[in-house]
This record gives structure tokens, sequence and C-alpha cells, in this order.
């Protein structure tokens, strides 16, 4: 069984506030925004949601505000060794 990856969430954000955060419901400081912005890369919820949060992450990672959750260490990404 793969390792469970602790994901790394300072604010104690929720996918609701997340999504408040991204769409600009909910403002808040810069490093909030950041960390909510990591916290959906982190648990996949950036690639599942629509488009935009997405696009958005990816320009997070690429402009180094985020970066990409590691890989995990048991093999390759298709399970093979």
């Amino acid at each position: 069984m793969p390792k469970k990856r602790k994901i790394k969430n300072p604010f104690n954000i929720t996918l609701t506030e997340a999504v408040q955060i991204a769409e600009g419901e909910k403002e808040v400081a810069e490093d909030k925004y950041i960390a909510a912005y990591q916290w959906l890369i982190d648990t996949g919820h950036a690639w599942s949601l629509q488009g935009f949060y997405g696009r958005a992450a990816s320009s997070m990672v690429q402009n180094g505000l985020c970066t990409m959750p590691e890989q995990p260490e048991d093999g390759d990404n298709n399970g093979s060794k």
C-alpha cells in the first residue's frame, strides 16, 4: 500500500474556503492566497475543478509561488520498478 503523504495546511484551509479565496470572494493576505493554491495543488483539487483553477495553479508553479507535490519514492509513476 502506498504511503500517505502529509499535506501541509498551516491555515487549516478547507476546499470551500480555498475556492472562495481563488474566486476572489474572500479577501486574504498574499501568504494565505498562496497557501490556498498550494493546498489545491497538493490535494489534486486544482486539476479536478474547472480549468481556471488548474491554469492559475500552473502559473503559480511556473512563477515559483507554489510547488508541485513530491512524487512517491516507491518506484516510478506507472507502478513498475
